[in-house]
Parts: C-alpha cells; sequence; structure tokens
C-alpha cells in the first residue's frame, strides 16, 4: 500500500493560506512520481497520498480527506471511474473533488467520468502550468473539460439512455425559471462571467442563483450541475447557435 504522507507537517487549519491537498491515483509510479514532484513545487498545493489502484485511492481519500483527488482511469482492480463514483457517492468526502487525468481522452470515457461525479477531465497531455490551474480550479469548484472534451460530445453522450435509474426530474421544480435559466447556460460551458454578459446582470447575482441552485439539486459543484442538466433535459433544448452567443 502506498497510502498517505502523514510526515509532511502540512497546515491543516483551514484558515486562510492552507494548502490545497491534493491525493494522487495512477498506477505508474515514475508517472505519480513526476506529478507529485511538479504539484508539491507549488506553494499553494501538496500532496498527502498517493494509491496505485480505484480501491487504494477510495481508502487513501477516506483518511486524509483531500481537496482534490487526481485519478487515473486504467488501473488493476478497481479502475478509476469506479473509484470516483465511491468517493463522490460518499457523504463524508463531499468536499474531495476528483479531476480525472488520462491518456484515454475518449468520448464516452468523458461522459462515464462525469456521470460517476468528476469534477473535471483532462489529458495526461497537459502542460506543468495547465495541471497546476486544473487542481486549483476543480478546488475551487468549478467545472473542467479539456479542449478534446468538447460540449457537444458532452451532451450527446450523458442524455443517452444508460443502464441505471433515471434521475429525478421532480428536483427541477424546486427551480426558479431564473435558476433554470442559469443552470442552463452553465451546461453550455460559460462562465458567470459570460452569463452576466450574455444577461445584461452583474456576475454576482450569477454566482448567486448557481449557488441556489446548487443547493436545491444537491449538486457538489459545476461539473455535477452540468450533468444534471443534461440528464434532466433542462440544456437538451440548446442549439449549437444558442451557445455562447448573446
Amino acid at each position: 500500500m502506498i497510502g498517505d504522507m502523514a510526515d509532511q507537517g502540512l497546515n491543516d487549519d483551514p484558515a486562510s493560506g492552507r494548502r490545497l491537498r491534493v491525493v494522487l491515483a495512477d498506477d505508474q509510479a515514475l508517472l505519480r512520481g513526476a506529478f507529485r514532484t511538479l504539484l508539491d513545487s507549488a506553494n499553494d498545493i501538496a500532496v498527502v497520498g498517493e494509491a496505485g489502484d480505484g480501491e487504494e485511492a477510495v481508502e487513501v481519500t477516506r483518511r486524509t480527506h483531500p481537496d482534490v483527488v487526481v485519478m487515473d482511469i486504467r488501473m488493476p482492480g478497481m479502475d478509476g471511474l469506479t473509484a470516483t463514483a465511491q468517493i463522490c457517492a460518499d457523504p463524508d468526502l463531499r468536499a474531495s473533488r476528483v479531476l480525472v487525468l488520462t491518456t484515454y481522452e475518449t468520448d464516452e470515457y468523458v461522459a462515464q467520468a462525469l456521470r460517476a461525479g468528476a469534477s473535471g477531465f483532462i489529458g495526461k497531455g497537459i502542460d506543468a502550468d495547465g495541471l497546476l490551474d486544473a487542481v486549483r480550479t476543480i478546488a475551487d469548484g468549478d467545472a473542467l473539460l479539456s479542449p478534446a472534451a468538447t460540449r457537444s460530445l458532452v451532451a450527446r453522450f450523458l442524455a443517452a439512455p444508460v443502464d441505471t435509474a433515471p434521475p429525478d426530474v421532480e428536483r427541477l421544480v424546486a427551480l426558479t425559471p431564473r435558476e433554470r435559466e442559469m443552470v442552463a447556460l452553465v451546461a453550455t460551458g460559460l462562465s458567470n462571467l459570460e452569463i452576466a454578459d450574455r444577461l445584461y446582470v452583474s456576475p454576482f447575482t450569477v454566482r448567486a442563483h448557481v449557488q441556489r441552485a446548487m443547493t436545491k439539486l444537491e449538486a457538489r459543484d459545476r461539473a455535477q450541475l452540468v450533468a444534471i442538466a443534461y440528464q434532466t433535459g433542462l440544456a437538451r433544448g440548446l442549439t449549437d447557435g444558442d451557445r455562447g452567443s448573446r
């Protein structure tokens, strides 16, 4: 077992200045070591645990309660998608978000990762600054998809039937018309600033509506909000011409 790094002397105080806690899950030790060196080089990030397979990733995450789990998909035994689903379904790990980092950047993997509850999906070809920014973005509660994971592909796979119980569409009843509109626009990939510009409101107003919608839908972050929007059909009415345009 690779486990957690209890001897790092990290500051666990939630006060301002606390370093982002990260767990790395990848079956390739050399690659995992390279990622650890890169992440630990940042003043605001620290690796608190490592795992070589999905089962160990779940165990280490439960012990360390990191802000972000950087998860590979293909690992021996339990794969990264199954581990992601277990982490995201655990109420005690609600504050831990999963960033899927893999060479297998296929359409179905992207959709499966989002269905499992991942907050982001990027390829291993990303550069050093991109990985650091990705961890910070995910920790801040935003969704992140690599350029290859296009919105049209995500929409198609999330809207497709799956071998699980259908989502509870009745949850949308709790949303106001304005909140529904905000969620649908979030699902197109627009940022709060872009939504504000489109609707002629302040970014603060957009953030307030989005946060209320997340609370009502029990979405852990924007990525899950996007998944709910597509799975319930809230975003399906948006055409490509509507996305990102005024």
